[in-house]
């Protein structure tokens, strides 16, 4: 029913609709004859003010009978509107050659209405109507750059580079000043009339450098370089970089924020107006500006040519080090006082700053293989450092405590007899570790640093580990010879010790002189050295551990070579390793005012090892019958105990060799049985070898330490 009676109304609303379409249509019909017949007229006339506003309307209305286009009439306006176009641009194109001749540099006096109307019916046209316009236009503005700054010009070289930087700054002026209104502000034409002569520029230069390379030296490219970036920096402050094409140069991304004090923002180095005089390259100034578009627009072009930048920087570093090395001859070691006595050596400082100066000039000059050959040189001289400077200036060890006699060694004296090292020199190796410290901290902050600066397709490439470790091996190396020095001093003592007559002591004393003398070496030696590595805490506790580990097994030795022994003498004997085992925890503050608590992990070596030296005098001490209780008596005092050590402990007691084949029988069937699988590798496992086995090893093993030694 609601169809039946809604029928009519459809009909209406339907032949309302085709009618209202079909009156739009006739007058937008009406419309676009008349507008093509007035734009045709307007070309003629060279009318581009109106034509542009005409030609827009008759675009938007030539839209609508796209669908149309079947029809002659409608075909026909279409083409002729086309054809109206293609007019246009030709007699836009033509009034432009007319107005800015392509051969002579002769220009209108000043900007002309009719090429501004022209600009803004270009900007309707084919786009390449408007390319063409702006090539004619910067090809004729740029002309008589060509023309002044040829290749055969003296002008043309690099030490006149300014003069080309001169002559755009004031063409941008004398543009903006006469045609500045004539273009839309849209076309950013003094941005492209710069570009354009950043990219004559980079072609030219590169053709005279790859002409006249044997003329380049380092002060003139470097200058020309500066020179050639500032100007970047100033098309940076200028303009937006928005008419730079995806094939020009990508807009470079700044750094991400770094918490590293060596990878704070670095000044880019200036280059003064006089540095080709004075030869004066590493002024800093302004910091460049971290997102600049135009960075390398022309400067890349100088990139084939850094090798001579590198060579420089080789032979630079070169006489550098000659001249630390000199210096140091000349001024010799530090002064022997804590305020100057293993501080960090200046030419350190020198070299690294010298780096960082190095690293930023050239990563503004290019992040790709330049900076990687700069890398390749740094850890050239890095390595060179620590092999001339550092470890070449380490006091030379000496072996000539052999001819002291026995008498000499148990005299109260100050170890003057002892060879040792000075105190002068006792500083230069502190001195000489700290610096090699601080080369290894901050070579390993350096190449973080170069790694942000280069391309990240070269990170890989940039690996400073080997010289990392060099510095290490000069850090192991003066902890050596420090431990080294000490351990020789106490050498005459010790062996004074294993000479004595233990059988022949009848009373228990004080300490013995010996034990004075290792005293007084360590009272002499530990301050001086824990007041130069105040610095480097860590490596003076690493020295502590290293002489406690050298000193106590070296110790146990020449106990096992004190025989035979008295009750008594072994009593003075434990009165002497108690007197050193508390010397030896206090060693890391001994003789300073301040008490500080010894670090537990070298705690646990001194009481570990001392206390194996007491539990074996306590072995000493003990009857040897009956046999079952010392035997049993020495597998509980001694946890790694063994047959070796048991044999040497029966030396030491004086026992004949009939007594001790029953005794060591006794042991080895006391002993439990070593576990079986992996385990098996603990201190027990050491009885599986034969008795001649196991001495074998322990001979070899002293002979390894004499020889580490």
């Amino acid at each position: 029913m609601v169809k039946e009676i809604t029928r009519d109304i459809k009909q209406l609303d339907h032949a309302k609709r085709h009618l209202t379409t079909s009156i739009t249509t006739l007058n937008h019909l009406h419309m676009l004859a008349g507008g093509v017949d007035s734009l045709e007229a307007m070309t003629r006339r060279r009318q581009y003010g109106e034509v542009a506003n005409l030609l827009q309307g008759v675009m938007n209305v030539l839209e609508h009978f796209y669908k149309y286009m079947g029809i002659p009439q409608i075909r026909q306006l279409s083409e002729r509107v086309k054809a109206a176009q293609t007019e246009l641009g030709q007699q836009i194109l033509a009034d432009f050659e007319e107005a800015f001749p392509s051969q002579g540099t002769k220009r209108p006096g000043g900007p002309s209405n009719v090429l501004r109307d022209a600009c803004l019916v270009a900007n309707i046209l084919d786009p390449r109507i408007k390319q063409e316009i702006i090539k004619k236009f910067i090809k004729q503005h740029l002309s008589e750059y060509l023309v002044l700054f040829q290749e055969n010009q003296d002008v043309a070289w690099l030490d006149k580079i300014d003069r080309r930087y001169a002559w755009i700054k004031r063409q941008l002026v004398d543009y903006e000043e006469k045609y500045g209104r004539m273009f839309p502000r849209e076309w950013y034409m003094t941005e492209r009339i710069a570009v354009e002569f950043c990219h004559i520029t980079r072609t030219e230069l590169a053709k005279i450098m790859r002409t006249r390379a044997k003329e380049i030296e380092v002060k003139l490219l470097l200058f020309a370089i500066q020179r050639t970036t500032n100007f970047e920096g100033f098309l940076a402050k200028r303009f937006s970089g928005c008419t730079l094409t995806d094939g020009t140069l990508k807009k470079l991304e700044s750094p991400p924020p770094s918490t590293n004090p060596f990878l704070e923002d670095e000044p880019a180095p200036e280059i003064e107006e006089l540095a080709m005089e004075k030869g004066d390259l590493d002024q800093p100034k302004k910091p460049k500006a971290p997102d600049n578009p135009f960075h390398g627009i022309v400067s890349k072009c100088f990139e084939p040519h850094l090798y001579v930048y590198i060579e420089s920087q080789d032979k630079n570093l070169g006489e550098l080090i000659d001249r630390f090395v000199a210096d140091f001859k000349a001024q010799g070691p530090p002064k022997p006082n804590t305020d100057e006595g293993g501080a960090v050596l200046p030419s350190c400082a020198d070299l690294f700053v010298y780096y960082k100066k190095c690293m930023v000039q050239c990563s503004q000059l290019s992040t790709g293989e330049p900076m990687i050959a700069l890398t390749t040189i740094f850890q050239k001289y890095l390595r060179e450092y620590a092999w001339k400077i550092l470890s070449g200036n380490l006091p030379k060890t000496t072996s000539s405590s052999g001819g002291l006699t026995i008498s000499s060694l148990l005299k109260e004296k100050e170890g003057s007899e002892v060879a040792k090292f000075t105190l002068e020199e006792l500083c230069l190796i502190c001195s000489i570790l700290s610096t090699a410290e601080y080369c290894l901290a901050t070579t390993q902050q350096l190449e973080e640093k170069l790694k942000e600066k280069v391309d990240v397709s070269l990170i890989e490439r940039i690996n400073l580990t080997g010289e990392m470790d060099t510095f290490s091996t000069v850090i192991s190396s003066s902890i050596q010879l420090l431990v080294q020095d000490l351990d020789a001093a106490c050498d005459p003592a010790l062996t004074a010790m294993s000479k004595m007559q233990w059988q022949n002591v009848e009373h228990v004393g004080d300490q013995s002189p010996y034990v004075t003398s290792v005293i007084l070496h360590i009272k002499q030696n530990v301050p001086i050295i824990r007041d130069n590595l105040a610095s480097t805490r860590k490596y003076f506790t690493q020295f502590c551990i290293k002489f406690a580990n050298s000193f106590i097994p070296k110790f146990i030795t020449h106990l096992f070579k004190c025989k035979p022994i008295s009750m008594v003498g072994a009593e003075q004997l434990l009165l002497d390793t108690h007197s050193l085992k508390m010397v030896l925890l206090d060693l890391p503050s001994i003789g300073s005012q301040v008490v500080r608590k010894a670090p537990a992990s070298y705690t646990k070596i001194v009481v570990k090892g001392m206390t194996r030296a007491e539990m074996i005098l306590k072995v000493v001490m003990a009857p040897h019958e009956p046999l079952v209780v010392f035997v049993d008596n020495y597998i509980k005092l001694l946890t790694d105990c063994n047959t070796e050590t048991f044999q040497k402990i029966l030396d030491m007691k004086g026992l004949k060799r009939s007594e001790q084949s029953s005794m060591l029988e006794l042991l080895r069937q006391r002993l439990p049985a070593p576990p079986s699988g992996p385990e098996g590798s603990s201190s027990l496992s050491l009885l599986a070898p034969t008795p001649e086995q196991e001495s074998s090893r322990i001979r070899k093993l002293e002979k390894l330490i004499k020889k580490r030694l």
